[in-house]
């Protein structure tokens, strides 16, 4: 079957999956096959960027998806693929291997039980590839334990910090001032969600430019202070609402064709 979105609700409580009793979930199931994952890293962004930066954005950008849409959603998992960060104090990383076993597992767990449809919002761009290959595997997996759903079984990364509306945006408050990494954008939306992160932003010196990346030795070397290319000084917490409600309205679209494709 495919499923529709179940409808707004009033408040986050009544779409986290850690919220739910077990025949809460069987209910939901009889009319929707959807559920979705917010993953991010925990990782440094920066001199004055919050270390679960990624985590935290991931996650109340799903929040506001899923009480827009109705569709649960999981506890965040809140560890990626973050090695080449790791010159950095506070940053935890999984190796990709390890990433790729998590998601696998969680899929697994997810269609054992009927979900079907499985959309994860992404707030770190090193894991992309990763949770793109633990959805191949997934697909193998199902297969040939002969899950029932194995033949309907999707799964979609959505990065919430790509959506066109929300780069656009960004864009336009920040321009070239974006970079790629501790970006004022996603700083904002960290800044919307937690007041005590406003005191520990500061005027910092220009940014390293944007450029490769290899390993954490070589990171550290190219970019001292973490920031690839960005200036998130000019994060303001007004800009954090916005972005955030105009990537879970970016999502919201993407998370309905997504259930109701044949």
């Amino acid at each position: 079957m495919t499923s529709s979105l179940p409808g707004p609700v009033d408040h986050t409580d009544a779409i986290r999956l850690a919220l739910q009793s077990w025949p809460d979930v069987d209910r939901y199931l009889q009319s929707c096959k959807g559920v979705i994952i917010p993953l991010g890293s925990t990782e440094q962004h920066g001199p004055t960027g919050a270390i679960g930066t990624d985590a935290l954005t991931a996650e109340a950008v799903a929040l506001e998806l899923g009480r827009r849409s109705g569709v649960l959603v999981t506890p965040v998992q809140a560890f990626g693929m973050a090695e080449h960060h790791l010159g950095f104090a506070g940053t935890m990383s999984l190796q990709p291997a390890t990433l790729l076993a998590v998601l696998h597992d969680l899929v697994l767990s997810l269609a054992t039980h009927g979900f079907e449809r499985i959309f994860v919002v992404n707030g770190h761009g090193g894991n992309m590839a990763t949770t793109r290959a633990a959805f191949a595997q997934a697909y193998g997996t199902a297969a040939s334990r002969g899950l029932e759903v194995a033949p309907r079984l999707r799964c979609k990364l959505s990065n919430w910090f790509m959506a066109g509306p929300v780069m656009r945006r960004a864009r336009e408050l920040y321009g070239d001032r974006e970079g790629q990494h501790a970006t004022p954008s996603e700083i904002a939306v960290t800044l919307h969600l937690h007041n005590s992160l406003i005191a520990k932003q500061r005027a910092l010196p220009e940014a390293a430019p944007c450029g490769s990346i290899h390993g954490p030795a070589d990171f550290r070397r190219r970019y001292p202070d973490g920031r690839m290319g960005s200036d998130p000084y000019l994060a303001k917490p007004d800009h954090g609402l916005e972005l955030l409600n105009t990537a879970a309205e970016a999502l919201r679209e993407d998370l309905s064709t997504f259930l109701t494709a044949a």
